[in-house]
């Protein structure tokens, strides 16, 4: 039986954060951020098995660039205590099979983010070790084919909305294991 994880936390400047550092770091890759001229190379970091941006439909192409994305993130934020993202952590199933867990995931960042106007940058970490999960960041305001809304969605700051999150991936964790056989109602 799987155990059920699901985490939220916020990537700020005022926490010594960086939108473009968390993105390199999760999904391994060499990035250099244009707000403060600093490089993030992680590209020898181990246990990084998939990556992926889903954006809404109507979202411009630029943002499934993973640097483009997060830098425009990082220039949309002039404060220097700007809460840059959010970032979901889940663990994975180990009962399902890597393409059953990108599947899992992808369709819990649909539901519950990116139809919200919401971009969701995943980055699946398995080292193996008996513990894979998936760190989804997320952009804190509405992207549209115009780009970034001017102002963050306040709602999603909400008590109610955060539980819901966690609700919904619990209940498609128990939807995937139920659909594969490794759970019974």
């Amino acid at each position: 039986m799987a155990i059920y994880h699901c985490s939220v936390k916020t990537i700020s400047r005022g926490g010594g954060k960086s939108a473009v550092a968390s993105s390199a770091y999760r999904s391994g890759e060499k990035i250099k951020n244009e707000y403060d001229g600093v490089t993030h190379d992680f590209q020898k970091k181990s246990g990084i098995v998939h990556t992926e941006i889903i954006t809404p439909e109507n979202a411009p192409e630029w943002t499934k660039n993973r640097a483009k994305l997060w830098n425009e993130v990082e220039a949309h934020e002039n404060r220097k205590d700007a809460r840059l993202a959010r970032e979901v952590e889940v663990a994975l199933p180990k009962e399902l099979n890597r393409d059953q867990q990108k599947e899992l995931v992808q369709n819990y960042c649909k539901e519950n983010f990116v139809n919200k106007g919401m971009i969701a940058d995943v980055a699946i970490h398995d080292k193996k070790d008996g513990n894979p999960h998936a760190h989804i960041m997320l952009t804190d305001r509405p992207i549209n084919e115009n780009g970034f809304a001017k102002k963050k969605d306040r709602s999603w700051n909400e008590k109610a909305v955060l539980e819901n999150w966690s609700e919904g991936w619990e209940k498609h964790a128990n939807k995937y294991l139920e659909k594969e056989q490794h759970i019974s109602h």
